[in-house]
Order: structure tokens, then sequence, then C-alpha cells
């Protein structure tokens, strides 16, 4: 019997000149695990923001290019992921054609890219989260941490947890800016790390723990979004591709845990047997 052919991945997102995160991280995963993946960057970037200096050059332009050739050659694509926006009319070219490629049954996957630990990164303001609440309203799942769920929905960060009925606030909060599905990472429920979930296919909700591992990796957003969706797209539930993409970052943090230079992320390519 011949084998079926993986479905398409585009990621939108920036890329990293120095550093392993956003699609530096993603295209190894979703290749290793066998679908086409595809990439349309959103800005080029020197490294990542926690060096204290970097660069960006927003990409506006070529996606104002890029895309009517597409649309011209009958590209198509079976889910789309995007990840960092740098402009209002980088989010409206984008969330035109995810609609467009929504219409035409492409899965829509955001992850609203923000900040961590309480706050915006470097580099990141107010403004960035309103464009990420108009890329929230064309998902079909997204996966917030726990400081950009809260950003997203205007609710006060309470940095020493909430309990499960917050947490499914939260949930709620996002749905109504748009998505059908959601998930927020890094959350802290009832004094226990876990990543928080609501499945639109079948109405249910779900909390799943976690062990953290003291340090802070970049790029560790990035391996859980490929994962996940890589699982996603091979039929499996939500809840169930949650879990193995939780615990196949913590193995790839354990693995990397004494690095002594975290902001440059993990070096997956040497670990892509862990997936």
């Amino acid at each position: 019997m011949k084998e079926m052919e993986k479905k398409q991945i585009l990621l939108i997102n920036d890329v990293a000149g120095h550093s392993k995160v956003g699609m530096g991280a993603m295209i190894p995963v979703l290749s290793y695990l066998g679908y086409p993946t595809f990439n349309l960057p959103t800005a080029l970037v020197s490294n990542t923001f926690d060096y204290g200096k970097f660069h960006v050059q927003d990409t506006t332009d070529f996606i104002r290019g890029t895309l009517p050739v597409w649309k011209e050659l009958g590209f198509g694509f079976d889910a789309i992921c995007t990840g960092c926006m740098f402009s209002d009319e980088q989010v409206r070219l984008v969330s035109d054609y995810c609609r467009e490629q929504a219409a035409l049954g492409a899965t829509v996957f955001v992850d609203p890219i923000l900040g961590d630990g309480g706050r915006l990164y470097n580099g990141m303001t107010m403004k960035q989260v309103e464009l990420m609440r108009r890329m929230v309203a064309v998902a079909d799942l997204i996966f917030p941490n726990y400081t950009e769920a809260a950003y997203l929905t205007d609710t006060p960060i309470r940095k020493e947890g909430v309990s499960w009925a917050e947490a499914r606030q939260l949930l709620d909060g996002l749905r109504r800016i748009g998505s059908k599905s959601v998930l927020i990472t890094s959350c802290v429920i009832d004094g226990q790390c876990s990543v928080a979930g609501y499945n639109h296919f079948n109405g249910d909700y779900f909390h799943l723990e976690y062990e953290e591992i003291p340090g802070l990796f970049h790029g560790t957003g990035d391996l859980f979004s490929a994962v996940l969706i890589g699982h996603l797209l091979d039929g499996e539930p939500l809840k169930e591709s949650t879990r193995c993409a939780m615990d196949t970052v913590y193995r790839l943090i354990w693995l990397n845990k004494d690095l002594a230079d975290k902001n440059r992320g993990i070096l997956i390519e040497r670990f892509l047997n862990e997936l």
C-alpha cells in the first residue's frame, strides 16, 4: 500500500541568525517528523533579544510581494502556524491569507509570542499585544504561555499562580477573542506547574501537570509547538498531543540543562532521536 503523503505546513515567523528559536527550532523537528515544511519570514533577527543588543529587519515588503506570487502559482498548505508579527500590515496580510487557506481546508495555529515570566519580551510593546489579538481571531488553536494569555485577555498577572477556576476563565477569555481551541502553557494551577486546555471538538477542559526544570531556555516554546503540531496533524487528539509535546520538551531541557549559553536555545539537530 502506498504510504499516505504527509500534510504540508507553512511557518510564518521570524528567522534568527544566531539563535535556535522560531523557525530555526521548528523546521528541523517538523522535517524530521516527515512534514514538508515551508516558511515565510516576518522579520530577520540577529539573535534573541535577551543578549541586550539585537537588530531586526522587518520583511513586510517581502510578504506583500510573495503572497500574490504563491496564489498565482496555486501553492496551498494543509496547516499554517504563525508566530511573531511586527506591523499592522503584516497582520492584515497574514490574517487574510490564513482565512483564505482555512476556507480551503487548512488548519491555522497561532503562537502569540509576546513575553514570559510576567513581562513582555525586550522589544515588545502593547502594540504587539493588539496585533496578536487580531491573529488569535483567525486561529483554530492557539498556545500562549500564562503571561501571554494574561496580556491578551487584559487579566492581572498573579505570580503565585491561579486556581483551576481562574485558569478556565482565562481559557474562555481567549476563546472570546476568536480561537476555537486553546492551550495555556507555563501556568501554575493550584500550586502545580501545568498546561491548561480547551478542546472545541468535544467541549473538554483539561490541565496536565509537569515538573519544572530550573533555568530559562529560549526556543522551548517553539519546540513544544512543533511537536504538538506534528502529533495533531497525524490525527492524535489535543490532550494526548499536548502531553507528548510536554514530555518531549522536558527531555530536551533535561539533556541540555547544563548549557552555558541558554539564550541561543537547544541545538535541536543533535537530539532529533528524542522526538
